[in-house]
């Protein structure tokens, strides 16, 4: 007996037993009759069996139909139930938000104040944070872990994605505290060029190149001191010695702890913080509403 019959003959067949009528089946179904007598001729093709029996005083089941019957409802009843479960799942897949960061924005509030707007116009979304190294520069954009992320400028294949500004800050320099710069007010990158940098990991490309202050060396290639992937790393490193690193002004709290100070610095571009996403999700209710509530906790720009 051919097992591959479809939920869609069952319903059929279960749609003419419960009406034992083709036409009245036909109009519960919203097809044609002609159409539902051929799908059940082909069923019955395919089981070996006659399921209906038809004769000008009407349509009754066979003994074949009438065994298959109650089989046919507990599987459709099983498939309805399995179909629910699949759309709760989707339903609240599509009403939780992910947000990737490698590091807390921080400045002034900024990530409460957003999420208090977020949730005033979605109270029914969940919000989920993941927080990742700075191994991925996207904190999860890129793989699809994150659905919006807080990242610097710039990104790696940065023409994927779009994003509102959250911050343009200033640079500054985190050294140790014994350093011979430390007791300037400011400093000029030139002096720090021969410096030993403590750069991202490779995997960052052109958020690397921008954290060693590429364009501002005149081509000359930095040294590199220590890979460092997280504030924790970078401060240790920094007390170590390793090498000095530039900071965004909303970042210095982070790494001037005991040991290390900031100054700020000249000659650099200044940094920009933004609320990134994937170009093809920037239609989608949840990824847009987190953008305009950024947008008005912080009034960034598109």
């Amino acid at each position: 007996m051919a097992m591959d019959v479809h939920a869609r003959d069952l319903r059929y067949f279960v749609a003419v037993a419960d009406e034992l009528h083709f036409t009245r089946a036909a109009e519960r179904l919203y097809v044609s009759q002609p159409a539902l007598s051929k799908q059940i001729r082909a069923l019955e093709r395919q089981l070996g069996v006659e399921l209906f029996r038809r004769d000008p005083r009407g349509v009754t089941l066979t003994a074949a139909g009438s065994a298959l019957l109650p089989h046919a409802r507990r599987v459709l009843a099983a498939w309805d139930e399995a179909a629910a479960a699949v759309e709760e799942a989707r339903t609240a897949q599509r009403s939780t938000l992910v947000v990737g960061m490698s590091t807390s924005p921080g400045r002034g509030g900024v990530l409460p104040a957003i999420r208090s707007r977020f949730t005033a116009a979605h109270p029914e979304a969940e919000i989920r944070l993941r927080q990742v190294n700075w191994d991925d520069p996207t904190a999860g954009l890129a793989d699809g872990d994150a659905d919006v992320a807080f990242v610097w400028l710039p990104l790696p294949g940065q023409e994927r994605f779009a994003w509102t500004l959250i911050a343009e800050e200033p640079l500054l320099v985190a050294l140790p505290d014994t350093h011979p710069l430390a007791t300037r007010a400011e400093i000029d990158f030139a002096d720090l060029a021969d410096e030993p940098f403590l750069a991202l990991p490779e995997s960052t490309g052109p958020l690397r190149d921008y954290w060693l202050a590429l364009d501002a060396r005149d081509g000359r290639p930095p040294r590199i001191g220590a890979e460092i992937a997280s504030t924790e790393e970078t401060y240790e490193a920094l007390v170590a010695g390793l090498g000095v690193c530039l900071v965004a002004a909303g970042n210095v709290p982070l790494l001037t702890l005991g040991g290390v100070v900031a100054r700020p610095v000249r000659g650099v571009t200044p940094s920009r913080y933004v609320l990134a996403w994937r170009r093809e999700d920037g239609d989608r209710p949840l990824v847009r509403a987190y953008a305009q509530a950024c947008r008005r906790a912080t009034g960034g720009r598109g």
